[in-house]
This record gives C-alpha cells, sequence and structure tokens, in this order.
C-alpha cells in the first residue's frame, strides 16, 4: 500500500531557514500504529537523499502524526534554492510503500 492511500494527510514546510520539517498526519490511532510501525526513518531518509545522521523522527502519538525534520540544503533562499517553501518534499513521500 502507498502511503499517501493510509493516511490523511502528508505536508512539507520550512522550519526555519536551514530545515525542512514533513509532517505525516495518520487521522486516528490504528492508521498511527501501523504507519509508526512500517515508516522506517532509513526509508524516508533514503528517498529524500538526506543521509540518516541528519534525518530526525518525532512520533506524536497524541496528535497521531510522525514528523521527519532535516536541513535544507542549500537553505531557503539560496541563489540554487528550487523550492522556496519546502513544499516538494512531500510529493516525494507519497509513494513510498508500506505494509497494511
Amino acid at each position: 500500500m502507498l502511503l499517501k492511500d493510509a493516511v490523511q494527510l502528508i505536508r512539507s514546510k520550512n522550519a526555519g531557514p536551514f530545515w525542512v520539517t514533513v509532517d505525516v498526519f495518520c487521522g486516528n490511532p490504528a492508521v498511527f500504529e501501523t504507519v509508526q510501525k512500517s515508516l522506517g526513518t532509513k526509508a524516508v531518509a533514503a528517498a529524500l537523499q538526506v543521509p540518516l545522521k541528519h534525518m530526525k523522527r518525532f512520533d506524536i502519538a497524541s496528535l497521531h502524526v510522525i514528523k521527519f525534520s532535516f536541513p535544507r540544503t542549500p537553505p531557503q533562499g539560496a541563489r540554487q534554492d528550487r523550492d522556496m517553501h519546502g513544499a516538494q518534499y512531500a510529493h516525494v513521500l507519497m509513494g513510498l510503500e508500506i505494509s497494511a
């Protein structure tokens, strides 16, 4: 099953000029538990082409949300920045396979 088909919403955004955060909104406790177990930090880091040692993961059970944060390369507003808002990263995670 694709991650986008299991969860309510996946979004990414800036977390300041030097970090991006990707939020996976699961919607309810059952989906949160499934995604929490089947969506590995290593797989997310690989999909986003971020070194695993730079990836931070936050599982927030009370909100049924899993957040991934990582450094922006390049920083927001740099000449090489092609996504000022950090919105493109959500689309990369939508296609990840998870076990149901």
